[in-house]
């Protein structure tokens, strides 16, 4: 006879193997992402590869650091890594070390800061980055298949020198004109399956224009003409209120 406990965990173990079982049918597509858990070594990104800041960023170094109590100049973390980011193409761990020795804090302040934030690309990325946000607003206008096609642009001979990369992100914060692609750092608006193609091939030409695409509107107003707010004046809120509050 099992006692009590060899029994709640034979029970266990019995659940477990069920789950793994059937987890061995269940496909999860591979999405394209720089986020990784952990740092791999590789030939051009390790500690040995050293990064300095150049002459110019080492002045925009001091006026950040400046913006911050001495105690807390830790807080520079994020806008430096974005500064060597932008010099060295990515944030290699290069130049996260050389950012904890600026603010004299431990290397894992700036990893765990690094790795968090999709911001921050921890592998080379190509000339262009294409980051397609699959969050909620956008997904139900389509942004899987828009995704599908900038990765099959990607993939293509389009694409063999490397001019591109792709990558999905959580919300972009645009949600009133989804879906949005946000294209190293610059907002591509209301795009369908077609339409990313064609800013694409705009941009390796270098003639694509940001923000809302096809002309339906300028900025994040309606599509279309107004359905409220027809007054000429905004509404008085004093008109329904006591004259005391």
């Amino acid at each position: 006879m099992l006692l009590p406990t060899a029994r709640l965990t034979t029970r266990r173990a019995s659940k477990i193997a069920s789950i793994r079982f059937f987890m061995g049918f269940i496909s999860i597509p591979k999405r394209w992402s720089h986020i990784d858990a952990v740092h791999r070594n590789t030939k051009d990104n390790n500690p040995s590869v050293k990064f300095e800041f150049n002459d110019k960023n080492s002045q925009e170094v001091t006026k950040i650091i400046a913006k911050y109590p001495e105690q807390y100049k830790k807080a520079a973390i994020m806008p430096l890594l974005n500064l060597g980011q932008h010099q060295f193409g990515y944030c290699s761990i290069g130049v996260m070390n050389e950012v904890a020795r600026i603010l004299e804090v431990p290397p894992m302040r700036v990893y765990e800061v690094a790795s968090f934030y999709t911001m921050f690309h921890r592998k080379p990325v190509g000339q262009v980055n294409v980051g397609i946000c699959t969050n909620i607003a956008c997904q139900l206008r389509g942004a899987d298949d828009i995704y599908s096609n900038a990765k099959s642009y990607c993939k293509s001979e389009k694409n063999k020198d490397g001019f591109f990369s792709l990558e999905e992100l959580e919300c972009s914060g645009a949600c009133a004109n989804a879906p949005v692609a946000e294209i190293n750092n610059i907002y591509y608006e209301d795009l369908d399956k077609d339409s990313i193609i064609k800013v694409l091939d705009d941009l390796r030409i270098g003639k694509a224009k940001p923000g809302p695409f096809g002309g339906k509107r300028v900025s994040c107003e309606p599509e279309g003409e107004k359905t409220s707010l027809f007054g000429k004046e905004a509404f008085d809120i004093r008109t329904v209120t006591r004259d005391d509050i």
